[in-house]
């Protein structure tokens, strides 16, 4: 059957779209996916901010402070812990802590490049390159046991001032007159509040300070800084006011049959 001059063009038409859809290729066909997902994998994310904000905000504040946790945002900090250590930390978390591990490797769900972003992000952006030029700190963690006895009279001479003489803290009464900020401070013995920091999260405040609440660092903003050893015993004395079993049931006693535990007559 002979074609009119109507359908052969409308032939050549149809061989002139197949072959751009050829040239094209397959991938730029409308509605079919890319050869990217449309939403990252959670594995995948390297995004500080995002990191951040899934993984540590919640204790450690938005902005890396203002949390209830140890803030982040704090440039003396970041320098004396250093991004090797602020690694170890989030890849295995802080034993006897409230901090959990966060990489894979632990149990968590970061991946290794996702820890190294964290730490690398903070010091980045909360960092200070200069915060320590020309200081000599203690190092980020303690290189031997301290001493409970010598930790007394250490924290006696430099922190009973804004802490109280045992550490029970100060009242505000007796700061009407001539009181400054953060010269009036609750409890650091309390044993709620040390079942819930490890020693070494008690060495990074001293060391660090905790500006928004306006304790100062290890210099104390005297003369005499502290020196290693002293932090060190500091946080032995703290750390011996511990209940030995925090949150649990007192242990229980044998009661001799027969006899009553209470004292009514």
């Amino acid at each position: 059957m002979k074609r009119t001059p109507l359908q052969s063009r409308q032939s050549c038409a149809l061989a002139l779209a197949v072959i751009c859809l050829a040239a094209l290729g397959c991938s730029r066909i409308p509605g079919r996916p890319g050869p990217d997902p449309e939403v990252v994998r959670p594995e995948q994310v390297l995004d500080f901010a995002t990191l951040y904000k899934q993984n540590c905000a919640a204790c450690h504040g938005e902005n890396g402070k203002d949390g209830a946790a140890l803030p982040l945002n704090n440039p003396v900090y970041l320098a004396i812990a250093g991004e090797s250590n602020m690694q170890q930390v989030i890849a295995n978390g802080v034993p006897g802590s409230l901090m959990p591990p966060f990489a894979q490797s632990a149990g968590g769900m970061l991946t290794g490049k996702q820890v190294v972003a964290l730490a690398h992000g903070m010091v980045e952006r909360w960092g200070q390159p200069n915060a320590l030029a020309g200081l000599n700190p203690p190092p980020y963690a303690a290189a031997q046991p301290g001493d409970v006895a010598r930790g007394q009279q250490a924290f006696t001479a430099s922190c009973a001032r804004c802490h109280g003489a045992a550490g029970e803290g100060v009242q505000a009464a007796a700061h009407k007159q001539g009181s400054t900020p953060g010269s009036i401070s609750g409890s650091i013995i309390d044993p709620s509040y040390l079942a819930l920091i490890s020693d070494q999260a008690l060495r990074s405040i001293i060391l660090a300070g905790l500006p928004s609440r306006h304790m100062p660092d290890w210099r104390a903003d005297s003369a005499q800084p502290l020196t290693d050893q002293q932090v060190t015993d500091i946080v032995a004395w703290l750390a011996s006011h511990r209940a030995p079993n925090p949150g649990q049931p007192y242990p229980q006693t044998n009661t001799p049959a027969g006899a009553t535990t209470g004292a009514a007559k």
